[in-house]
């Protein structure tokens, strides 16, 4: 009987993601094989790698068919998603603007994201491809990587520049 296994936080670090893998498959041996794998969301934003990550999560359930994958959304991957139109629509008439009308006030000093169809996207999708505008995260002690959300490594990824909307 296989065990039940949570991992978070990945953000784009693909060498992070294999070698924890790797260390879990050796370490639970047999019990690996017919293990819940839970992912925990934010497979986005910080490291290099995201692409990868996604690719090597999306590659899973092929490679370890006995195995049981379930993947969370985290607030990097529900940003991302927003950023690229892939949320569900809001019910009730609510409109995508209702989401950040009231925080209008930050979106100088956060840079939020203003290409082609922004007036319908959720917050959180201006917010990560934004660019922020005070580059120095006093929190961490450096800079951020391109919006609040640190994602600018998310689009070289995908060779793409930090806020490409797709041609917008």
């Amino acid at each position: 009987m296989g065990v039940t296994i949570c991992i978070g936080d990945i953000h784009g670090y693909i060498h992070k993601l294999e070698r924890v893998w790797m260390n879990l498959e050796h370490e639970l041996r047999e019990s690996f094989d017919d293990s819940t794998v839970i992912f925990l969301g934010d497979y986005c934003d910080r490291g290099p790698d995201t692409a990868k990550v996604i690719d090597f999560l999306v590659s899973l359930p092929e490679r370890y068919p006995s195995q049981k994958h379930v993947f969370l959304c985290g607030n990097h991957d529900f940003a991302f998603a927003a950023f690229l139109r892939l949320l569900p629509p809001p019910p009730d008439g609510f409109s995508l603007f209702d989401t950040w009308k009231e925080y209008q006030k930050n979106e100088e000093r956060e840079g939020w994201w203003s290409g082609e169809g922004y007036e319908e996207m959720h917050i959180q999708g201006r917010r990560w491809a934004g660019n922020i505008r005070d580059r120095y995260n006093v929190k961490k002690g450096i800079d951020f990587k391109g919006s609040i959300y640190d994602a600018a490594p998310t689009f070289e990824s995908y060779g793409v520049p930090h806020g490409d909307g797709g041609g917008s």
